[in-house]
């Protein structure tokens, strides 16, 4: 594999099938370097089996350590089964206006995390719950005002950092207040730029001036900032936006490029293409393993013939290489033995309980 390829290989996260890595997964990993991981439910079973699998894929990579990743929000987007705990959802600790709990509660969904090997959370979700009618968000987010949302979601990151776990806050520049799911349709905003200021656009600002590591764009067009593209695949958004306007320059993750919101819409190479050269650093492919193969062979071609697409691979590279110095020293887990009862916490039982 050239210099190049590798580069291009850290530019994906994957999903796996089961509950270990499969003698086939194991050697499309190794041939394509992928740069990590993404686990959900049908990937965990028990503690011992959750951390087997971590360890078989934070060893799949040869050089540079993997993202582990996982959708660990609380409430309904909970991966985790007995005896992790099950946090409330975010509307619940937003709705406590308590910036120490909120911060317990994040530190604690680290602790846990931590043990079995992850590194990476896909939350907290800065969305403004501003749409009742949203079929997607609702309590996921943390309230409804851009000051709730401020407040709680950087004290619950706060947590989830201080406890060794990155937070990807999403989704870029605000899903609160759409009325489809992006999973199964593409979702438009046509709102003003002014009322995007006023209500979405707050808590992506204030997490960008206050160092949140990683952001995850939203597959939905808003009208006002590209009549044309979502934001996922939108250079005006995530370059002219988010990198200049934000001045943001931690890594830009893709929501999943499977979802119906972009695949219906868009073919495969066509998706890749436009995500690159808006400026991702990281792209999803959470269930399907072939096309992420196929996106990483398309991408490596166009950067072999492409100087600014392999400029826009460099700077991805340099971010994502950035953030797993300062957090991936070694694998998170634990010993095996022991591990039932590192995650039987009282403690955690009673946040709960409060909150």
């Amino acid at each position: 594999m050239s210099g190049l390829q590798q580069k291009i290989g850290q530019l994906f996260l994957v999903g796996c099938r089961g509950e270990s890595v499969t003698p086939e997964e194991q050697l499309v990993f190794e041939q394509c370097g992928f740069g990590g991981f993404i686990l959900f439910k049908e990937n965990c079973r028990e503690p011992r089996q959750i951390l087997s699998l971590c360890r078989s894929l934070w060893e799949s990579a040869e050089e540079i350590p993997p993202f582990l990743a996982i959708d660990q929000e609380g409430g309904r987007v909970h991966r985790l089964p007995e005896p992790f705990t099950h946090f409330p959802s975010a509307a619940r600790i937003g709705a406590k206006r308590d910036k120490d709990l909120a911060y317990r509660a994040g530190k604690a969904t680290a602790a846990e995390l931590a043990l079995v090997g992850f590194n990476l959370n896909f939350a907290p979700v800065l969305d403004v719950n501003s749409n009742p009618q949203n079929p997607v968000i609702g309590d996921r987010s943390f309230g409804r005002t851009p000051g709730q949302v401020i407040e709680t979601a950087s004290a619950w990151a706060q947590g989830l950092r201080d406890g060794g776990i990155i937070p990807c806050a999403k989704h870029f520049p605000g899903h609160g207040d759409t009325d489809k799911d992006s999973h199964f349709a593409l979702p438009v905003v046509g709102k003003t730029l002014a009322q995007l200021e006023a209500v979405e656009l707050p808590p992506f600002v204030h997490a960008c001036r206050n160092g949140i590591e990683a952001l995850m764009t939203a597959h939905v067009r808003y009208s006002v900032l590209d009549a044309e593209l979502p934001a996922t695949l939108s250079e005006r958004i995530v370059t002219g936006m988010l990198r200049h306007q934000l001045g943001f320059d931690g890594v830009v993750f893709s929501d999943d490029m499977e979802m119906k919101a972009i695949s219906d819409n868009y073919g495969l190479e066509e998706s890749v293409a436009l995500g690159a050269r808006a400026g991702l650093d990281v792209f999803l492919f959470c269930h399907d393993l072939s096309k992420a193969v196929e996106a990483w062979e398309f991408l490596c071609a166009e950067a072999e013939s492409e100087a600014a697409l392999r400029a826009q691979v460099e700077n991805s590279y340099r971010r994502i290489t950035k953030l797993k110095r300062r957090y991936l020293k070694a694998i998170a887990g634990i010993a095996e033995n022991g591990l039932e009862e590192r995650l039987n916490q009282p403690d955690h039982r009673r946040l709960v309980d409060e909150i």
